[in-house]
């Protein structure tokens, strides 16, 4: 006998109310939300800028120990994050996925999750609303060993000019794309270059960095304008339009793959709901980042289901035949994500029996998205706040001994 851990299925919300009930907030302490969010966000960001800054020569000192570094920046901001969603738009992550993860996702004790996926995969997922990114950061966090410091993001080419996020993100190595495959495949294999050199081990053995990739193949998130670019496409081609997700770009996603070929074992599919978006409507327009994080009307749960490819199996022969690959996956995605509008629920993980069930594996897993120490943001806050206590009792040690010599 098996245990699901599900809580009972909420009433239908009423029609046209916010699923996620009435604002929580009046304004008053909607404006005091909003003031204490952008203050902490945007000095967390400064902070791990700054951090990134003082960190930025050893670039030309030690190549190994820079990228170890901003590996370090990129932990971070993961933190940020994480407590940024647990204090200001907690929810309910829901997971489960099909027998090639069974095994590789267990809750904790403490009620949390812990993910066992590997140091390095390709992980694909349809994109519902803008934060989604936020969500699958988290698993990196979840995971053992941890992987939020070594989690890659293709963006597209606008965000690196976003003050104080943008050159951060540009230190944290991630990629950016025009959409225009002449000028971005340069890039892209000099980033992937990187991405799957290895490097030498003092003992003289040889290694590959522990590397997460996330990639959107759809190129966008879903919305009315993305669904009806879609449909035309659909018909255009000659394909089936699926009802609740786009049509994958196979191109980006191919050249990552046939790259990093040999270095990666596997790619990690995870399909995406937000419950209360109804048929035919889309997310971006019910879960605003000012509604999930102001207003206190975040999802009552983002549902993960989570299923795992050998990247040996794909065919990869030719871009052509990884399309109808890529595109089958998505009529797939698209029949869970039918599932889930009619039941609530993604498929259960297969378990076997109450000793697996013991160890923390349920078909359906429950959990919050939070850190694993009420503290640990402040971590995010110690090498500039060091650096700056040396450099006050330097100029200090300074101004004394010119007073006495000078």
């Amino acid at each position: 006998m098996t245990v699901t851990e599900i809580k009972p299925r909420a009433p239908a919300p009423v029609p046209g109310a916010h699923p996620s009930g009435r604002e929580k907030h009046g304004q008053i302490v909607q404006l005091l939300r909003a003031v204490s969010f952008t203050l902490y966000f945007f000095a967390g960001a400064i902070a791990i800028h700054t951090t990134q800054l003082i960190g930025a020569p050893l670039y030309w000192i030690d190549r190994e120990l820079y990228y170890a570094y901003m590996s370090l920046t990129k932990q971070y901001f993961g933190v940020l994050i994480t407590t940024m969603t647990q204090w200001w738009g907690p929810t309910t992550i829901r997971i489960s996925g099909d027998a090639s993860v069974a095994g590789q996702i267990r809750k904790t004790p403490d009620g949390l999750v812990e993910f066992s996926f590997p140091e390095r995969l390709v992980m694909i997922a349809n994109h519902q609303i803008y934060t989604d990114w936020l969500y699958l950061w988290w698993v990196g966090y979840a995971n053992s060993p941890k992987m939020h410091g070594w989690l890659y993001i293709i963006l597209k080419e606008s965000l690196k000019y976003i003050p104080i996020v943008g050159p951060g993100m540009l230190f944290y190595g991630f990629i950016f794309m025009s959409r225009k495959m002449a000028v971005d495949q340069p890039r892209l294999a000099h980033r992937l270059g990187k991405l799957r050199n290895p490097k030498t081990g003092p003992d003289g053995s040889k290694y590959l960095d522990p590397m997460w990739l996330l990639l959107f193949p759809e190129g966008t998130n879903t919305s009315r304008n993305g669904r009806n670019k879609s449909a035309r496409w659909a018909e255009k081609t000659g394909l089936k339009d699926p009802e609740h997700v786009l049509l994958p770009r196979s191109t980006g996603t191919y050249f990552c793959l046939t790259q990093l070929k040999g270095t990666v074992d596997y790619i990690y599919d995870c399909t995406v709901a937000y419950e209360g978006v109804p048929r035919g409507k889309y997310g971006e327009e019910i879960f605003t980042l000012s509604g999930t994080y102001i207003r206190g009307q975040p999802p009552k749960s983002v549902n993960f289901y989570w299923r795992r490819f050998r990247v040996d199996d794909i065919p990869l022969g030719t871009q052509e035949e990884f399309d109808v690959w890529l595109r089958d996956r998505w009529y797939e995605k698209d029949a869970l994500m039918e599932q889930y509008l009619t039941t609530g629920r993604f498929p259960e993980t297969p378990i076997d029996g109450d000793a697996a069930a013991a160890k923390g594996y349920v078909p359906i897993l429950e959990t919050e998205v939070r850190t694993h120490y009420p503290w640990e943001f402040l971590n995010i806050f110690t090498i500039p706040i060091s650096v700056g206590l040396v450099v006050h009792i330097g100029l200090k040690i300074w101004s004394r001994f010119s007073s006495v010599f000078f």
